[in-house]
């Protein structure tokens, strides 16, 4: 079966097929949550867009979709962990029940931020969405109110995931080889 992997795949973690089972219970309790509210999905780029879609696509209730995109960086003159946004939402989310939605939440320092950012914006309520929670590396903690795996210390692609830009567009998620 690894013949089949692309270069650099160790296994495959989850197949499309569990992913596309989880998203749906996911969704399920997503709908049930905010039904008759204002809910709209703030999607971290680039990494969310396929969760996004799909989490999207099986929530029952109309909601509302917007993006960010933020920039992470580490040097010897910076601390770690720090975050600013690159690309800031389209609208305001004032009094609107915000469901933040990443690919993975793994430190914590990127998903904090966001959240002490976003609160400062006066939505009625705030939540973290994850398709992947790694908290064997999670420094700072944050409340993960939906999670569709957690995952080993282990690097992954795929589903929106990438190494370098690539992999993004597997439909499973997959383990790199620690080479």
């Amino acid at each position: 079966m690894s013949a089949a992997h692309p270069p650099g795949i160790e296994r495959v973690l989850f197949t499309e097929e569990q992913i596309r089972q989880r998203i749906q219970e996911v969704a399920a309790e997503i709908s049930a949550r905010f039904r008759g509210r204002d809910l709209k999905l703030v999607g971290v780029l680039k990494g969310s867009v396929f969760f996004l879609t799909a989490l999207a696509r099986a929530i029952e209730i109309p909601l509302k979709i917007d993006f960010l995109a933020i920039s992470s960086f580490a040097n010897r003159t910076t601390a770690p962990g720090l975050v600013r946004i690159a690309k800031d939402l389209d609208d305001s989310i004032e009094g609107e029940d915000v469901l933040l939605v990443e690919d993975i939440v793994d430190t914590g320092f990127t998903a904090r931020y966001l959240l002490r950012t976003l609160a400062g914006r006066g939505p009625n309520s705030l939540a973290i969405c994850t398709l992947l929670d790694r908290t064997a590396r999670r420094i700072v903690q944050v409340p993960v109110e939906f999670r569709c795996f957690e995952i080993p210390d282990r690097f992954v692609v795929g589903f929106g995931l990438d190494y370098k830009q690539l992999y993004r567009n597997l439909g499973h998620i997959a383990v790199m080889r620690p080479d």
